[in-house]
């Protein structure tokens, strides 16, 4: 598109910062979006390292999820800018202002991001090994022969080695979670966005699907995970973020966010889910009651 916008901030992320360290794969700056005349973000500033796992907390509403459909180009931003490696996400930048890229440019960009959605999204008349070769052949070229070996690396790594063949309405939600991980993963992505992965399971399938997350985040993934999961976030995460009403409210290492939270909403917010977490391990523990 021709279509020109301008955006606020000037940052250069090419530049390297004043004291040599790399600067981050991702820098969100002053990011803004409004759905029908509501703000859904209010001036977003949040910069991921490579290897770093940023864990997003917040009550339904916040903007996590509106976030990171902004940095993988599923919403356009209105205002700020997102950069991914480097690259201003969406746009190219001429004499100060923003021109929108192409359906093309944008695809292009979007190859080097992984997402892992709440519902899996897999495609069910093709098999587990199916789902994960066919982004590569369609979108990169690669070879059928070379795209499967690649997804059956993939699903022993996810630990579904003995699952090629089966249909995802043959999968259970953990395992086609595990899925959609590995398809994500076919694509060799610079970052992988989570959103939400374990809302739609079962609870006792939760673990197995945070197992994945936690070997790829040892293995040094860039990661950001929206994500109800204290215990993942508390042990994995190397900065937390909370969210609420379209701002970061605060931000740190999880020690501090997590287990000593300075702003009152945050307190709230983390009570309000200790709470639920109480409730569900009761009903869980809980006899069950015999038919009258």
């Amino acid at each position: 598109m021709s279509e020109t916008t301008t955006t606020s901030p000037q940052a250069q992320p090419h530049e390297r910062s004043r004291t040599g360290e790399e600067l981050p794969l991702v820098r969100a700056v002053n990011v803004m979006k409004s759905f029908h005349g509501v703000e859904v973000l209010k001036g977003i500033d949040l910069d991921v390292h490579r290897g770093e796992v940023v864990v997003l907390l917040g009550p339904s509403g916040s903007g996590k999820t509106t976030f990171l459909r902004c940095i993988n180009q599923l919403e356009e931003i209105d205002g700020g800018r997102i950069w991914v490696d480097g690259d201003l996400v969406g746009f190219r930048e001429d004499g100060g202002h923003l021109h929108h890229l192409t359906d093309k440019q944008v695809a292009a960009q979007r190859r080097d991001i992984g997402m892992v959605f709440q519902r899996f999204n897999l495609f069910p008349h093709m098999t587990a090994v199916q789902n994960v070769m066919e982004a590569p052949i369609q979108v990169k070229g690669v070879g059928k022969k070379e795209a499967k070996a690649r997804a059956l690396e993939l699903l022993e790594q996810v630990g579904l080695g003995d699952k090629p063949d089966s249909y995802p309405a043959q999968l259970s939600g953990g395992q086609q979670q595990r899925v959609a991980i590995a398809r994500a993963l076919a694509m060799d992505p610079k970052l992988m966005l989570f959103d939400e992965p374990t809302s739609a399971l079962d609870p006792e399938l939760v673990g197995e699907v945070l197992r994945v997350m936690r070997e790829l985040a040892n293995q040094g993934m860039t990661m950001i995970v929206v994500t109800h999961e204290m215990g993942f976030a508390r042990d994995v995460a190397d900065h937390v973020v909370f969210m609420d009403g379209g701002i970061v409210v605060e931000e740190g290492k999880p020690r501090d966010v997590i287990v000593n939270p300075k702003h009152e909403r945050t307190r709230s917010f983390l009570q309000r889910m200790r709470t639920e977490d109480e409730e569900a391990a009761s009903d869980a523990e809980a006899p069950a009651v015999p038919d009258a």
